[in-house]
Order: C-alpha cells, then structure tokens, then sequence
C-alpha cells in the first residue's frame, strides 16, 4: 500500500474513534449523574448541554473535550498527509470528516451521537483559515441576530465548501470532502428543519431553562 492509502486508513480509524467521545454524556454523567440524552432535546451535544445546566464549569469542560477531540487528530494527519504525501489540506479535510461521523454515529454509545456543529465549528480553521473566518463570521452574525443555533449551524456548513471553492483549495478532492461534511451536518439537522418550517424551534439563550 502507498503512504496515502495507509494514511487514508489510519486517519480515519483514529479520527471516528476519537470522535465518538462525547464531552456532554461524560460531563453529564460525572457532574450530574445524569444522561444528559434524557433531558432537553435529548441530543447529546453542547447546545443541548448549555441549555440545561447553563454555562457553568462542566458546560465548558464538555466543550473543550469536543474541540480537543477533533483538533489533535485534524493537525496531526494533516501534518502527516503534508510531510509524507504533499497533501496537508485533504488530510485535514478528510480527518475532519472522520471526528464528525464518530461525533454522529460513535460505537462507544450505540451509535447514537450529536450533530457534528462543534467539531465541525473546531476542525474547519485547518482546512482554510480564511474560510473559517469568513463563515465563522455569518455563524455569529445569524446566531446573535436570528438566534436559532441550527439555522446558523447549518448557514455555517452551507456556506463553507462555497467559500472554500472561491478561495482556491488543493484540489476537487477537498471541495468534494468539504461538500460531504456541509451535507452532513444538514442531515443530522432535519428535525430542527421541521421545527423551524413550523415555528416550533427554540431559540439560543445565555441562561439555561433551569436558571
């Protein structure tokens, strides 16, 4: 097998298993020895997480785990994909993808994970810092206008492959691994989709339902 190939396969071994750590159900679990998949929405995700406890300690420590999770691997094989095949950017791009699939569909919890949005919001800066700052911009803009988190999450992964096109990238290949992340973190939002068409949705708050 080439380097690419056996890169390729690591990569994506280490990457959706490191992935499927989720930081709200652990937090959850050790904090408040709860399963924060009951409460709330019942996502197992950091918005989730934030609107039932709030931005306390734990909100926080889970949010670190996730952007940690999915930093190490990105710079690593994007590292790695760089020094051994020229191909820094696809390796970051295709790591990325890996977290956010072990991040939707982790082994460690039956394959029952969160919507990818922090992963996602964390990992993309390697790819193309430019485009990061761009689109991380049109999340904060919608976020702190709108104040729907999934229709800025979702604005985010729409916009990013566009962006990254217009940038100039290394190759089809990336745009084509950027366009699957965007689909994917649109998919896992279909239910949000349905809430939103009928005004259902809830919206982001500093302050958790329970404070």
């Amino acid at each position: 097998m080439t380097p690419f190939v056996i890169l390729c396969i690591v990569s994506a071994i280490s990457a959706y298993l490191l992935g499927g750590i989720n930081g709200a159900i652990i937090l959850s679990r050790l904090v408040y020895h709860e399963d924060i998949r009951t409460l709330g929405s019942g996502n197992p995700g950091f918005t989730n997480f934030k609107r039932v406890h709030g931005f306390c300690p734990a909100t926080f420590a889970a949010m670190a785990i996730d952007i940690f999770k999915t930093i190490i691997p990105t710079v690593t094989f994007m590292i790695l994909f760089g020094q051994f095949c020229d191909a820094g950017q696809f390796g970051a791009v295709f790591t990325l993808l890996f977290c956010m699939i072990g991040h939707c569909f982790p082994v460690w919890y039956g394959f029952k994970g969160g919507k990818a949005v922090l992963a996602y919001l964390s990992g993309i800066w390697f790819v193309d810092w430019r485009m990061g700052l761009i689109c991380f911009g049109i999340f904060v803009i919608i976020l702190l206008t709108i104040k729907y988190m999934s229709l800025a999450s979702m604005t985010f992964a729409f916009t990013s492959p566009i962006v990254l096109a217009i940038l100039g990238c290394d190759g089809w290949e990336v745009i084509l691994t950027a366009s699957i992340l965007s689909a994917l973190v649109i998919a896992r939002h279909w239910q949000n989709i349905v809430r939103l068409c009928k005004g259902t949705e809830s919206k982001f708050h500093l302050k958790s339902k329970k404070n």
